[in-house]
């Protein structure tokens, strides 16, 4: 490949840094609660025992991701598993939350869908359509950037993606290559929403320092108030890394990073066209008050050169046919775009020894069932 790709992508929380309870133990363990206290606290129509595991596809800092299979239909699933006291010990309670809402609420062709959700007394079950392209990380790893016109098209469907969550009031605040990943056929699918802000009407904006280093907007490092255009800058960030293999101001020093991204001059390389310069140049201004799509989000784009040629509403309905077909050697079930790491080892749904009824709490609306939505598998 064309550039390192061993950078390794952190995800800060609202401070930036790691808390646990650990540090700070409660003086007195509250006992579990009694089987019946908790059942109230259970999907009673859905559950494990309706699932099948399969593979393991991904794991993170709260649980892992498992490729299973419903039982009664045998159809195929990403079910994402959270450890509850890993989410109170790093607060992340709210953030799950959000996810969860977010995933149910948003229905669009590259935006990925909630199926279902329930919960045991340790843990939260979050059932997605699984899709054999993999993560984007995946590819870009593998080939160190792509051709300019597939990069086009991946950043058409994602503009589309984040013009929809805009729309709804959210803000996704997490754009990065691991969490676009491809479905069957090529189209992008946007997933994990642990990090979106919700429920911001009009021109609302929050203040929160989250996101992943090297795709946050300079705003969001200064500490500035910041809204829907931090997802544009993200996106700059994200077409950049996939026409050249690295983020622009990318440096392993966090810090350097940091000071890079709010003061360096965007620089290109030679062979780059300029309508592509033109753009990143738009999306990667810092003041956010002139970045491209602040201020008319997707028309900025419909009328850029780099998009011209693109018929939009075909693009939408996922007309066009994409460059790039994901290998796929086992039909739904394939694991050809999953890092080995993660496929070889056994999933198994861990056992978690409850922690007592303030560190388990129960999810209040969190049991989801969406099977009225369109699921396409062969």
């Amino acid at each position: 490949m064309g550039q390192d790709q061993s950078k390794g992508h952190m995800t800060t929380g609202s401070t930036g840094n790691v808390s646990t309870l650990a540090s700070n133990p409660p003086k007195k363990q509250e006992p579990a609660p009694k089987t019946e206290d908790i059942n109230y606290m259970l999907n009673q129509s859905i559950s494990m025992d309706d699932f099948e595991l399969l593979t393991v596809v991904g794991k993170g800092s709260f649980g892992k991701v498992i490729q299973v299979r419903k039982r009664d239909d045998g159809k195929i699933y990403a079910m994402k598993i959270l450890k509850k006291q890993q989410l109170v010990a790093r607060k992340q309670v709210q953030h799950t939350q959000t996810e969860r809402k977010v995933l149910a609420q948003i229905n669009h062709p590259f935006v990925v869908s909630l199926r279902y959700a329930f919960q045991t007394q340790t843990k939260l079950y979050m059932v997605l359509d699984y899709f054999t392209g993999g993560e984007l990380f995946f590819h870009l790893k593998s080939g160190g950037c792509f051709p300019e016109e597939r990069s086009r098209f991946y950043a058409a469907e994602i503009s589309l993606a984040l013009q929809c969550l805009h729309e709804h009031g959210i803000i996704y605040r997490d754009l990065k290559p691991e969490n676009v990943l491809l479905d069957d056929e090529g189209h992008i699918k946007l997933t994990d929403f642990g990090l979106s802000k919700e429920d911001l009407k009009d021109n609302q904006m929050t203040h929160t320092f989250c996101g992943t280093p090297e795709y946050l907007a300079p705003e969001v490092i200064k500490g500035a108030w910041y809204g829907k255009s931090v997802d544009w800058w993200s996106m700059g960030t994200l077409l950049f890394e996939m026409l050249t293999g690295l983020p622009p101001f990318y440096n392993e020093n966090l810090h350097l990073m940091y000071e890079k991204i709010v003061t360096a001059p965007l620089i290109f390389p030679d062979d780059m066209s300029q309508p592509a310069r033109k753009l990143l140049a738009g999306l990667l201004e810092r003041d956010p008050r002139r970045r491209l799509g602040s201020n008319n989000g997707i028309n900025d784009f419909k009328d850029h050169e780099f998009f011209a040629g693109i018929d939009w509403k075909r693009l939408e309905d996922k007309q066009i046919r994409p460059s790039f077909i994901p290998a796929s050697s086992r039909g739904v079930m394939s694991t050809d775009n999953i890092d080995q790491e993660f496929v070889n080892e056994t999933p198994t749904d861990t056992p978690v020894q409850p922690g007592g009824a303030n560190l388990d709490p129960n999810f209040e609306q969190f049991t989801f069932e969406g099977q009225n939505r369109e699921i396409t598998q062969s």
